[in-house]
């Protein structure tokens, strides 16, 4: 039966289909609004270090808002900036080793900064696998030409650079965000250097828990305040506040505050963001041992989900992930285990690049042997057929 041509097809009809497509599929996604205090155990979240309900955290948020109001009231260019982000700027630069920092109003926005306004038409974009979906974004926005190499692959890195002739960025996560693995970022740096290329790394999920006191990956790596290379961070993981930066040379900064998008046509940071995280580095300043232990609690649920029978990636930082037999046990069995008090992460397709779905465990710092041991109790309770290879 043919379509009467004479009548317009009503707006938006293909999203049903889509809908029922994921529907079958077991991908539907809905939003869950959580209580502000709950007897659940937290193993979903990204708050690494505990503190987002630290109480020098939310009074740090508490007193931004009260001293500059509700939110920053335009963008950073023309009234958006006040001395809370400038000091927030120069504190993170300082801790993280960067010569300077530009705190922008997310994580994600960052990522889109950085990579369009460092890779311009005839630059090559070496671009990893897995990498986090904003730096993917940012790779397709960009005017540079991309290409994606196996993950984690040096070698393949300076196969691609070796073909192009002109500038070159190469874009990774430093720890990536489906099964915690780090990126072999002094390799990586070594071929970037070969070949005159920058190094762009997305340190999410590393501030807060790798480097000396939670300085991140760059300091693992002897790459903070090198002259080739840029790193972005987010506020709202380790941090336990909202937001994002990016860290790098004084110029390359300057070159972001005039050319990003995402920074000149967005609105600034809300102060009590800002205030947050200031006072979040603060006290990781105060207690470095919170990125130790963060590692200590991936570690052992690395450790036990593997004695258990479970197939977990081993943890370069705070994320734990155990592979589901299908979309759908993987969909249920995070519900099970929501409905018994311990809230973990589902990744399925599309968020996972290999297809293949996952459960995901933040460890944070703040977790005792006790709780630890409760999530590990109900995971082993609830797990479906063939979660563990059986």
């Amino acid at each position: 039966m043919h379509r009467d041509a004479s009548r317009p097809r009503a707006p938006f009809d293909w999203i049903d289909g889509q809908a029922d497509r994921r529907r079958s599929a077991g991908l539907e996604r809905v939003l869950r609004p959580r209580a502000p205090h709950t007897d659940a155990l937290d193993l979903a979240g990204n708050d690494y270090l505990g503190l987002t309900r630290h109480p020098d955290v939310v009074a740090g948020a508490a007193d931004a808002a009260h001293v500059w109001g509700g939110g920053a009231t335009g963008s950073r260019l023309v009234t958006g900036t006040t001395a809370l982000h400038t000091r927030l700027e120069a504190e993170l630069a300082e801790f993280s080793g960067f010569e300077a920092a530009l705190v922008l109003s997310s994580g994600y926005a960052a990522n889109l900064a950085a990579v369009t306004a460092l890779a311009p038409h005839g630059t090559l974009i070496v671009s990893d696998a897995g990498n986090h979906a904003s730096l993917i974004d940012g790779c397709r926005l960009a005017r540079g030409t991309t290409s994606v190499v196996a993950h984690a692959a040096p070698d393949a890195v300076r196969k691609a650079l070796a073909t192009h002739v002109g500038e070159g960025l190469v874009v990774t996560d430093s720890v990536f965000s489906v099964d915690g693995d780090a990126a072999p970022l002094v390799e990586t740096a070594r071929f970037c250097r070969e070949f005159g290329a920058g190094l762009l790394l997305d340190d999410a999920h590393g501030l807060g828990v790798l480097g000396s006191g939670g300085r991140g990956a760059a300091d693992v790596a002897g790459l903070a305040g090198a002259p080739d290379v840029v790193a972005t961070i987010t506020l709202s993981k380790s941090l336990g506040s909202q937001g994002g930066a990016v860290l790098g040379p004084a110029r390359v900064i300057a070159h972001l505050l005039n050319t990003a998008r995402t920074f000149i046509f967005d609105t600034g940071l809300a102060p009590a963001a800002a205030g947050a995280a200031r006072a979040a580095l603060g006290v990781l300043r105060d207690e470095p041992h919170r990125a130790a232990r963060a590692r200590q609690v991936a570690h052992e649920l690395y450790a036990r989900l593997t004695a258990a029978g479970f197939d977990s990636a081993r943890p370069d930082a705070a994320v734990v992930s155990v592979r589901a037999p299908s979309p759908e046990a993987a969909f249920r069995w995070a519900a099970d285990c929501r409905e018994a008090g311990v809230v973990v992460g589902c990744f399925r397709p599309p968020s996972v690049p290999d297809g293949i779905s996952r459960l995901r465990f933040t460890a944070r710092a703040d977790l005792t042997d006790e709780q630890i041991a409760r999530a590990l109790a109900v995971v082993d309770a609830t797990a479906p057929a063939g979660a563990r290879g059986d």
